[in-house]
């Protein structure tokens, strides 16, 4: 991946749900020292809090690259984005993408970006002669993300236990699956823009063999009970040959966002699911801990909602966006 021309002005389109913006928040987040402010259509419904700054503004202000910030059902980039696009090439910055739609394919884009001597980066570009598949164990040690539905905190927990670890002396690495980690990470594999039969190659290929103590920390994609990304959440499940699982879940969804006649099972049916098809490349695959997005909750639902939750499922229950992961990664380590 070419190296991206900081700091980003975050795009958010036209955006109606925050799920959508994993990208922006994820960035804002955890390199928010490389962000500089956002921008959006007037009809977008989503803010990040941050100095809304046109492209020519942030230019001015030292901006390197316009990061879309938006990752839509189906990845595809509407058109009318392209004024804004347009307008941040001319202004001198960069464009940057993770959408399945190539801004490299786009005309428009490409004519813009000749014009004002920028580049166009899209970074959902896998390497190529990822291999099929083997199922030869590795060394090292593994622990992949997995979650109820999409866009729930899979992403922000790989990176907070990588950082956990880290913080205890551990040999860890974050690896990242989808395009906004590897935004953070500067490389990585973006696993949904496999073809199929790779897929677990393409897991094998992210963590390959390692010193026998050090982790890898691999970023979940999709989940498993999701009608049309399983997949790829299959596929990763596969190839990372995981040591260890953690599951996210959000409380609040009782079915798979924009699907609703697909409820969501209780967690300990979906960890015995997780657990059943992890086991064909890792007999001794286990589940250290739940992460959970409680930002739905106060502090007082928080506390209920984690003391129920642990007393049924006997695991640390943690949110890493409201005090960390520290109880997962000592389980982990525990063994």
């Amino acid at each position: 991946m070419p190296v991206l021309r900081k700091p980003y002005l975050l795009y958010l389109g036209d955006a109606v749900l925050k799920s959508d913006c994993k990208t922006a928040f994820g960035l804002r987040d955890w390199c928010g020292q490389d962000v500089i402010g956002e921008w959006s259509h007037p009809a977008a419904q989503v803010s990040l809090g941050l100095p809304r700054l046109s492209p020519a503004e942030a230019a001015r202000q030292g901006a390197g690259s316009i990061v879309v910030g938006v990752a839509p059902t189906g990845g595809l980039l509407p058109e009318h984005w392209q004024d804004d696009l347009e307008a941040a090439l001319a202004a001198g910055l960069d464009a940057v993408s993770g959408l399945h739609t190539r801004l490299t394919s786009l005309p428009r884009l490409v004519h813009a970006a000749a014009r004002s001597g920028t580049r166009l980066v899209d970074v959902r570009n896998p390497p190529g002669a990822i291999p099929v598949g083997s199922g030869r164990k590795r060394t090292g040690l593994r622990v992949l993300t997995v979650g109820t539905d999409c866009a729930l905190g899979k992403k922000y927990t790989a990176l907070a236990l990588t950082r956990a670890l880290q913080s205890k002396g551990v040999a860890a690495t974050f690896r990242a699956t989808g395009q906004t980690g590897i935004m953070i990470a500067g490389s990585g594999i973006p696993m949904d823009a496999l073809v199929a039969d790779f897929l677990a190659g393409g897991g094998e290929a992210l963590s390959p063999d390692n010193d026998p103590a050090h982790w890898d920390v691999i970023e979940g994609q999709g989940s498993l009970l999701h009608p049309a990304y399983a997949a790829v959440t299959l596929g990763l499940l596969h190839g990372s040959q995981p040591d260890a699982i953690v599951l996210c879940h959000a409380p609040e969804r009782v079915t798979i966002e924009e699907y609703p006649d697909y409820p969501i099972p209780p967690l300990p049916q979906v960890i015995d699911e997780y657990l059943r098809a992890g086991r064909l490349t890792n007999r001794n695959v286990r589940c250290v801990g739940i992460s959970i997005n409680s930002s739905i909750l106060d502090d007082d639902g928080w506390r209920r909602y984690r003391a129920q939750i642990e007393c049924q499922l006997q695991l640390p229950i943690c949110d890493p966006m409201r005090g960390g992961v520290d109880a997962i990664a000592k389980a982990l380590l525990a063994g």
